[in-house]
This record gives C-alpha cells, structure tokens and sequence, in this order.
C-alpha cells in the first residue's frame, strides 16, 4: 500500500498540524550548537530568494553554491560574501558539494528535472534536503524520493511555502473545526498573464553555461534560447508545465483543505494550446476533475477541481490564484497571497483575515528544526508527493484527452497502458538517473 494511504487524514487543532507525516530523528551530525553547513545548488531565480535568506540566518552558513550557469554561480557567490562576511566555495558540479562530508544540508533550486535525482543522490550521501516544488518530474520518482528519505533517514522539505504560513494554516484549522460544514469539493485556479515562448532553432549554448550537465540524466536535446532560463517549465522532458511550477502551491492547498491524503480514483481534464502560437508543449488552457472515492466518515466521495488560464489579465473570485472550498454549510475563499473569507448560508461573510502572503522563512525554520531536533516538516516529501502527482496525473489525462481510472495504493493507472507509460520517464545513461533501489 503506499504511503499516502497509510497515513489517513490529516488533523488540525487551532494553527497547529497533528500530522501523520514522517519525521527523521535529529541526527548525530547535526550541530547543536553553531551554525549548520550548507550547501546551495541552482541559485537562480526562486533560488535567489533563498539565499537572500539564507545570507543572512545565524542558523546556517552557506558552504557552497552550484550553477552550471557561470554568471548566476559568480552573482551567487558575490551576495553571499557581501551578505555573510565569507565567501563559499563554487562549483558547477553538485557531487563536489555533496562529497563534502562538513556540509550536513542542501537546498535545491534545480530545473524541475533535476529536482528527484539531485534529492536521492544527497540523500545517499547523508544531507538533508529542502527541494524546490514540484517534487518530481514525474510521478514515479515521487516514490523513489519517499523511499530514500527513509532508507537514508533524512529531512525532506519541499518548497511549498504556505504549509508553514500562519494565515494558510489558520483556514484550515477553521476548515478542520466544521465552520462551513463537511467540505466535499475544493477548487484550485491559476489565472494570470505569461507572455509567448516564442519559436526559435537550435542553437549553440552561450559559452558561460555548461549544457550538458544541466540536461543531467533527461534525455539529451539542443539547446535552444527559448528553452532556458525559466521556460523548461514548458517543456515535458524538464518542467511539469504551469500546473506544475504554480498550480501546485494551490493545488496543494485546496487538497490539505478538502482533508485528503490518498491519491484519487478518477481523473478527467481538457485543454490544450488555446492562445498561444509558440514551442510551449504545455496546455495554456486547462480543466482538470479529480474523484476521490471510498473514503472513511459520512461522505464517501469528494472532488478536487483545477482550473488554469495563463493568458487572461484578470483575478478570479478575488485571486490571481486561490482556492475555494465548498462544504455543506458554507464557502471559504483563500489566496495564498494573504487573505481567506468566510461565508456562511445565503452569502452571509461571517469571517475574513489577512496576513503578509507566504512566510519563506518559517518554512526554513521548520527545515532546520526538522535537522536539530526531528520536528516534524510541514511540507515533507511523502505530503507534498501527493500533491505534485495530482499535477502529474492532470497533465497526462489532458494529454491522453479521456477519463483516467487510478490505482491509489499501487500507484498505476487501471488499464490504460499510454497513460502508464507517462507515470515515468526514460533516462539516459548519466550518473544522476535514479535507480529503482535507493
């Protein structure tokens, strides 16, 4: 049975999480006192904002930064000496930083394709690890990064920053506590304006960036100049599309709110390149139905539905991106850039609260208090696996274009071998693809 089955529904009381996530006990290795060493790979980006961050927390010292981007590796490495007072070691390869036995923790900011091989390799070397979302590329390697946190016994975070944002954790707890009834369907949307991709040629990669080692184990491709920074996400070999890069916060947080931890039953989605005119193999337009089915209390059926327009110039119920949750007494509304409201029968507001949007930083905490003392993650990997595979299995039912039955317990779609085959991915021969034993 797989783990999200095992775990069954999650729990709140007040703001705090009574989880069933796992949580690896505090290690020999890690500083009690002092702070801990670190190593930094893919400080581009989302990645910059955290060693913004990091620059400046007493509770860790950045060791080593990785790029195979040389500009971004230098700039990197210039914040952090001007930030810290040191400057850390560079690198364009993460096994140099991984073979240093000082360093006791990674952050990884990779391309998503990067994300699961990079994680297990640190695993097996014996760092903890905070991964940037979606967890996976793929489903499968999901699993593979559940087993080697356990097998390893390391921390595994996930960049799904709401999870430890006090305003977020506030709804759901009043979710928990019944304030709008039983919620039997929640619906997550992203809505904004991204521009065209473009299409371009192949072409030679710039002379500061090592392209190779930024394909890692995907199969190999050209370079083109639409490919990267950024726009991997586009592109099924290296990104899981937007649904993936910012569907998954919401989506994560419409799950946590409709109380589920298994996979779903069924999944239904349409879409497809509806605006732009451009290389992205990625919907711009999507509607995606999740079954859930069997589920223990009263209710034994519930929906999760997520909507995504990244071409349109306006909010949603309120929210560039948000949530809805509708139970049998009432409607939340909530955005994780800082607002939930309530409303109870007849549309009646009963509720309504604001905070500073998502809290990067208490998620760290939450991180290196899961290294010092096994406090439990607020976004481990076995939680945030769930998730990111709900981004997974809609991509591949738009692509399929029909109904997909779903196995929750052995992962597999029922009967449906072309699905199946998107539940993994090929892996050319390289030192980082992940083997089936971690």
């Amino acid at each position: 049975m797989a783990e999200a089955n095992r775990r069954g529904f999650l729990q709140v009381t007040g703001a705090a999480l009574a989880a069933g996530a796992w949580a690896a006990p505090a290690t020999a290795n890690a500083a009690e006192d002092g702070p801990i060493p670190i190593g930094f790979i893919g400080p581009g980006g989302m990645g910059m904002n955290h060693v913004r961050l990091l620059a400046q927390n007493k509770e860790v010292r950045i060791a080593w930064v990785c790029d195979v981007d040389a500009n971004r590796l230098k700039a990197a490495a210039d914040h952090v000496e001007q930030a810290a007072g040191t400057r850390p070691q560079t690198t364009g390869d993460l096994r140099r930083i991984l073979d240093d036995r000082a360093v006791q923790a990674v952050w990884i900011a990779t391309p998503d394709h990067w994300h699961a091989p990079a994680t297990i390799l640190a695993c097996q070397a014996g760092k903890h690890v905070y991964v940037e979302k979606p967890c996976s590329h793929n489903l499968r390697e999901g699993r593979l990064m559940i087993e080697a946190g356990k097998q390893h016994g390391r921390v595994i975070q996930v960049g799904t920053q709401s999870r430890s944002t006090e305003g977020i954790r506030k709804g759901i707890a009043r979710l928990r506590e019944g304030v709008i009834g039983e919620v039997l369907v929640a619906k997550a949307w992203n809505s904004q304006r991204r521009g065209t991709i473009g299409k371009q040629q192949p072409s030679s990669p710039p002379e500061f960036l090592d392209f190779d080692t930024w394909l890692g184990p995907a199969p190999a491709v050209p370079y083109r100049s639409n490919l990267l920074p950024g726009v991997w996400r586009w592109w099924h070999e290296f990104g899981a599309g937007d649904m993936g890069n910012d569907g998954v916060h919401d989506i994560d947080i419409a799950r946590w709110g409709l109380g589920v931890e298994v996979h779903p039953t069924r999944i239904a989605a349409m879409g497809g390149k509806y605006v732009f005119d451009d290389d992205q193999q990625f919907p711009d337009t999507q509607t995606v139905l999740f079954e859930y089915q069997n589920l223990p209390g009263p209710h034994s059926r519930k929906q999760l539905i997520f909507e995504q327009r990244i071409w349109s110039p306006y909010v949603q119920e309120g929210f560039e991106n948000g949530c809805a949750f509708y139970g049998t007494d009432g409607l939340m509304l909530l955005g994780k850039t800082g607002r939930y409201q309530i409303f109870g029968r007849r549309n009646k507001l009963i509720e309504e609260a604001t905070w500073g949007g998502p809290d990067l930083a208490a998620h760290h905490r939450n991180f290196l208090g899961g290294i010092r003392t096994g406090e439990v993650q607020n976004a481990d990997v076995s939680i945030n696996h769930v998730s990111t595979a709900l981004c997974h299995l809609g991509n591949i039912a738009t692509r399929v274009g029909r109904a997909l039955e779903f196995d929750p317990a052995k992962e597999m779609f029922v009967g449906d071998d072309e699905a199946g085959r998107m539940l993994k991915r090929t892996y050319r021969e390289h030192w980082g693809a992940p083997r089936e034993s971690v």
